[in-house]
């Protein structure tokens, strides 16, 4: 998988959009000022922070052994809701943009009812 084709991607989800709040990596995708992504394109070191429900991220994380991992940036409290993903190893394309669409809807999850609607129906303020 290319970092264009996850930048695209991203870039794909309502009301999301690019930002550089760590400097030039991690290429962060945020929704409403909320992280959902963080995409480190490096050629030795290619990978993808991605927030997860604590069950699931676990289960990826006996699944896919040392290719997902804890959120490996992130404070211990962070860390269970939080996966990193090393690209091109063992994970499919398909489970990736899975794990995508999941961050994505955990951050919207978090948001009030009336914020909900406003992203998730496109609607401007």
């Amino acid at each position: 998988m290319k970092t264009d084709e996850i930048i695209e991607y991203c870039l794909k989800k309502k009301k999301a959009y690019m930002d550089y709040p760590f400097g030039d990596i991690p290429i962060c995708f945020k929704i409403n000022n909320k992280i959902f992504a963080e995409l480190y394109p490096l050629e030795n070191d290619y990978k993808i922070t991605l927030k997860c429900d604590p069950l699931l991220a676990e289960l990826y994380r006996k699944q896919y052994k040392n290719v997902v991992i804890r959120g490996y940036h992130c404070p211990p409290v962070q860390a269970t809701y939080r996966n990193t993903i090393y690209i091109n190893k063992t994970v499919s394309d398909e489970i990736i943009y899975e794990m995508i669409d999941h961050s994505y809807g955990e951050v919207i999850k978090s948001f009030s009812k009336k914020v909900q609607r406003k992203i998730l129906e496109n609607i401007d303020e």
